[in-house]
């Protein structure tokens, strides 16, 4: 996989993230599920349930600004658990952050002076 970032570690795709928009906001996992309408006459149809994804602007405290991401309710409720964006990002495991997360946990790395551990 290549980077757009060129300090940040390359990733393979995480089994957990089979689509892409996944990578581009933090989905904690989430995925597109598949599944049938089955109504009274049980003619089923093929129908998907997409996760509840909603744009918000998150405080970093140690970046010092707002990040604007797309986050699903799920990851929202996890964030608030954590006590705030900084904290999730570095208590949460790597494979439910997609790459913009771990774009933002690396930066949050930097500012904190914590070295990332790269095994080679």
């Amino acid at each position: 996989m290549i980077s757009m970032f060129p300090t940040l570690p390359t990733l393979a795709r995480s089994a957990g993230i089979p689509f892409k928009r996944a990578s581009q906001g933090l989905f904690e996992g989430l995925t597109k599920q598949y599944g049938n309408n089955v109504p009274h006459s049980m003619k089923k149809t093929r129908r998907t349930w997409t996760p509840n994804v909603q744009t918000k602007r998150l405080f970093s405290e140690t970046l010092g600004h707002h990040v604007k991401l797309k986050v699903t309710t799920r990851a929202l409720r996890t964030i608030d658990k954590h006590g705030g964006l900084d904290n999730y990002l570095l208590g949460v495991n790597c494979f439910k952050l997609g790459d913009e997360g771990m774009r933002l946990r690396m930066l949050v790395k930097e500012k904190k002076g914590i070295a990332p551990v790269l095994s080679g």
